[in-house]
């Protein structure tokens, strides 16, 4: 396994020493915003892990290589590439095999991360049931459900069938936590009308939580839902009829399976003249930071194995 995986030299001097240590992953570089802002929030989210006295370690593949932490040339490099490819875990080997560079999903990055001892992890928000078909499953679901590790997001994205990625999460026993909401937050939007049944004020409570889950043995991971901060929520009357024509423009184009998150994200941009943009750049920041705090309690009092 260790041929395929490669360090970078801050990742590598973290896990030696049991510093904390904060996944992040990379199609919100590769796939998820145009460039320069890609490369410029992605420097600005790692800035703000390392603030809180905690390493990130963004996963990607570069030239076959299963990337735990890039350095500063290659997230340059990465961001501005515009031939990366997407993957998901199932991709893995043949993206390592053929020496290619991807983006990792949620659902392959928390395969990568689990691999290098990583328990916790920060990202948008995730995939799940797609409207309108109830077999179109993201595999970020599968993957939480079966990888220990917290993973902070703003919920589910807003382009999503929610209550069906609830009932699905609730299926394959993975605990839904809101971070200081009683509702399901949505991406772009803060509060929706899907109750969650536990929900935290505070981010000790919070860390004891996740530690007396790891401590139990269970075997799924934890989703921690953190709502996009209030200056930039598009409210859900405002954001789904935009959302709507976006399913509807992809329909028409028959843009399906791995295009369709792009390109209905790309979409929401235009039709928003860039507010869902800032908004994305705004929730990512903000998990990082909640991810971070969480990391550099939990590794503070005792040694995640």
């Amino acid at each position: 396994m260790k041929q395929f995986f490669e360090y970078s030299p801050e990742v590598k001097s973290a896990l030696e020493h049991k510093k904390p240590i904060l996944a992040l992953e990379s199609t919100i570089i590769s796939h998820g915003m145009p460039y320069p802002d890609n490369y410029e929030t992605a420097q600005a989210v790692e800035q703000i892990v390392r603030e809180h006295d905690v390493t990130p370690a963004t996963i990607a593949v570069i030239d076959g290589k299963i990337k735990i932490g890039l350095t500063a040339s290659e997230l340059q490099q990465f961001a501005n590439n515009t031939e990366v490819l997407k993957a998901s875990r199932r991709d893995l080997p043949f993206m390592v095999v053929n020496r290619h560079s991807a983006g990792t999903t949620v659902a392959a990055t928390l395969f990568c991360a689990a691999k290098a001892g990583i328990k916790l992890f920060a990202t948008g928000g995730i995939g799940g049931v797609h409207r309108g078909d109830a077999q179109d499953i993201s595999a970020d679901l599968i993957e939480i459900s079966r990888t220990p590790i917290a993973v902070i997001c703003a919920g589910a994205k807003a382009i999503l069938d929610l209550p069906r990625t609830l009932e699905f999460l609730e299926m394959m026993s993975v605990p839904v936590i809101g971070y200081r909401t009683q509702v399901l937050p949505a991406f772009y939007t803060d509060s929706t009308h899907y109750p969650l049944s536990t929900w935290v004020e505070d981010v000790p409570n919070l860390a004891h939580i996740l530690t007396a889950h790891w401590d139990i043995g269970m075997s799924s991971g934890v989703l921690i839902t953190n709502p996009i901060p209030a200056e930039f929520n598009i409210p859900h009357e405002v954001i789904e009829p935009v959302i709507m024509n976006a399913i509807q423009k992809a329909e028409q184009n028959n843009i399906s399976g791995k295009a369709l998150t792009p390109f209905l994200l790309a979409e929401v941009a235009q039709l928003t003249q860039g507010k869902s943009l800032l908004a994305n750049i705004a929730l990512i920041k903000n998990n990082a930071c909640l991810g971070a705090e969480l990391a550099r309690i939990i590794y503070s009092g005792r040694n995640v194995e």
